[in-house]
């Protein structure tokens, strides 16, 4: 079945190129000109996936991720975020907001393809790890069939990245796990991001695991460690 696609835009040539490019490489696509629309949309016809630009009219791209992923129905659609501006900051931004990927405009419709197509690739193999059983440590409890996460027996609501970013340093416990092996493992061989993203997610999964977070350590010039 073919991944529903929900894009954000207040520009009609973007809406419409993308319109385009997404339903000739097979998807559906569902599109919305504003964030109130756009939560309006995600909300009663859950995409699989989110392109969302930055600068929108009224409410802007980043107050729209933070209302998605606020949300415990909507927060594991994966977003990729859309902009103009060239910044690092506006990139770091949306990734420490919990977006998958970014993509700067001008941009070429076929890498936005396979940026969309890698992300899903991701985001579908999320539960998938070499244990199916519940990882205990400490006050910490992951279950991967279940895909869920709980400190002191409360749940934690993580991204598909970060869940499989944490049963990555979980199962390899005690060992050393570079920027570039995580990139490989977590985001997969076809991915397009940076490895300044894995210091992202990291900082934002240890604030999202509060107490437990201080088990994730950094090497310093190598990569992290979930302690033994």
């Amino acid at each position: 079945m073919s991944a529903k696609i929900l894009v954000v835009d207040d520009e009609i040539d973007i809406l419409n190129l993308l319109d385009y490019s997404l339903k000739k490489a097979g998807f559906i696509v569902l599109l919305a000109h504003d964030g109130p629309e756009a939560l309006v949309s995600a909300a009663s016809k859950r995409p699989d996936l989110i392109l969302l630009d930055i600068m929108l009219p009224d409410m802007e791209g980043t107050e729209v991720l933070k209302k998605l992923k606020a949300n415990p129905k909507l927060c594991a659609i994966p977003v990729i975020m859309l902009t103009a501006k060239g910044e690092e900051v506006d990139r770091i931004v949306g990734l420490e907001l919990g977006a998958e990927d970014y993509i700067t405009k001008p941009f070429s419709p076929r890498e936005l393809i396979l940026r969309v197509k890698a992300v899903l690739k991701r985001t579908e193999g999320a539960t998938e790890h070499p244990s199916d059983k519940v990882i205990t440590f400490n006050e910490l409890t992951l279950d991967a069939a279940r895909h869920r996460v709980s400190v002191k027996g409360a749940d934690v609501t993580l991204s598909s990245t970060e869940f499989k970013l944490l049963a990555e340093l979980l199962g390899t416990r005690g060992r050393v796990s570079s920027r570039d092996t995580l990139l490989d493992r977590v985001w997969g061989h076809d991915c397009f991001v940076i490895q300044r993203t894995v210091d992202t997610h990291i900082r934002r999964l240890r604030a999202k695991l509060g107490t437990a977070g201080k088990y994730i350590e950094t090497v310093r010039g190598v990569g992290y460690r979930f302690i033994e």
